[in-house]
């Protein structure tokens, strides 16, 4: 889990994203105009995992307008554009993600976080893959979690990030991640609820 400092503006962003990559992608340039993959990779730390890349950068700019953000894609080279249309993150509200979201995608959620502290307070468990078989464990042991807030209308939604690695204000925030199942139980065949996994998120003033 890691806080993002969003681009104030697109000058600080085509600066910061068109910066010509690693040493050795000798053909990539710095303020060329094109953002490459390898240049996206060095300002949100990853070089493998282009699902995040573009997480990261759907939150970095995700305070811009319409026509900012557009601006940024079209600066994006042809091979990170068709990576970036694959995995484009939707923005929802926790009254929207349950009915709106689609598993295993990209989503930035806006509202107010509250922890959940222990076990007693929230049941849920995941299925997660081991070798060749899966192991069914409560959430709460693998994931801080999370009730975030709608502000209008006072819905909620589960986020769950890493357990340790930081916790979330309680105040309004924009969390980005993974769309995931969550089952009520272990003894439920198909998972009934969702929750998001937070990589990233970002204060709102």
């Amino acid at each position: 889990m890691k806080k993002i400092e969003p681009y104030k503006n697109i000058n600080e962003a085509t600066l910061s994203l068109d910066n010509g990559g690693r040493f050795y992608n000798v053909l990539t340039k710095s303020d060329d105009g094109i953002i490459s993959t390898s240049e996206l990779g060095k300002v949100a730390g990853l070089f493998i995992d282009k699902q995040k890349m573009v997480l990261f950068l759907d939150l970095a700019i995700s305070n811009f307008d319409v026509n900012a953000k557009e601006k940024i894609v079209n600066s994006l080279d042809v091979s990170l554009r068709s990576t970036y249309e694959k995995y484009k993150s939707q923005e929802f509200l926790p009254s929207e993600a349950y009915d709106k979201g689609i598993l295993s995608s990209n989503s930035i959620i806006t509202g107010f976080p509250k922890k959940i502290d222990s076990k007693s307070d929230f049941n849920g468990v995941i299925v997660l893959p081991v070798g060749k078989s899966f192991v069914v464990m409560p959430i709460i042991d693998k994931y801080d979690v999370y009730e975030i807030r709608d502000e209008v209308s006072d819905d909620t939604f589960l986020i769950a990030h890493a357990r340790g690695s930081i916790v979330l204000p309680e105040k309004k925030i924009k969390v980005a991640g993974v769309l995931k199942e969550l089952k009520a139980n272990k003894n439920e065949k198909k998972a009934s609820k969702r929750f998001l996994e937070a990589l990233y998120y970002l204060d709102i003033n």
